[in-house]
């Protein structure tokens, strides 16, 4: 076990929704205010491109239907919102593409994820990481790319946590980056990791208002 996991903390995925308004935006600004990017979030933070909340909401959940997907230039996927049950905290978000551009396929993958500045080193990405596994098998996903930032110490212990494989280092043209891509072995990745991070898993793991 992650000894910097409190055993009594559960948690859960819901599905982003207005009733969690205040909730979302400061969970975003503080990924403003420290600097950090976001990331997972859907389309989310379109709050920060001028967009409303209810904008930026509605073209995230619309991210289901392919065909919308596609007509602005995004992949077909559903994100989540990560909350820790016992003070119903959003404490990170994760976005599970199920449908890859030629692009997405290069660089991006199958799965962005993120935690909060301030929820970070306690184990919660691993936990949002397997969750997000548990999607990606729901839709039928038997294998996944993800990747990283090389300099993101953080994000690429996760992966390596978790069981990616290392398929390539490389830089990314979209923003110069030299970045490390990993794939995963859904089924093989939950049957792994099952007895690590079910204990962690609310009984009712997926959430919608």
């Amino acid at each position: 076990m992650y000894k910097d996991v409190i055993l009594v903390e559960k948690f859960f995925f819901e599905i982003p929704s207005l009733e969690r308004k205040n909730e979302i935006i400061e969970y975003l600004d503080e990924f403003v205010k420290y600097g950090s990017d976001i990331n997972g979030s859907g389309s989310l933070d379109k709050i920060y491109d001028g967009y409303t909340f209810e904008e930026a909401l509605d073209r995230c959940l619309k991210m289901e239907d392919e065909e919308y997907a596609k007509s602005v230039g995004r992949c077909q996927g559903r994100t989540f919102l990560l909350i820790r049950e016992n003070d119903n905290k959003i404490v990170g978000t994760i976005n599970v593409r199920w449908n890859l551009n030629e692009a997405m396929l290069r660089f991006g993958g199958h799965i962005g994820y993120g935690i909060r500045p301030t929820e970070r080193r306690k184990g919660y990405n691993k936990i949002n990481l397997y969750l997000g596994m548990l999607e990606a098998k729901k839709v039928g996903l038997e294998k996944v790319m993800l990747d990283c930032d090389v300099n993101n110490l953080g994000s690429d212990k996760t992966l390596k946590a978790l069981g990616g494989k290392l398929e390539r280092t490389e830089v990314d043209p979209s923003d110069g980056i030299l970045t490390n891509v990993y794939w995963f072995n859904v089924d093989e990745t939950i049957e792994k990791y099952k007895n690590v991070y079910e204990p962690y898993i609310a009984n009712n793991n997926i959430k919608t208002k």
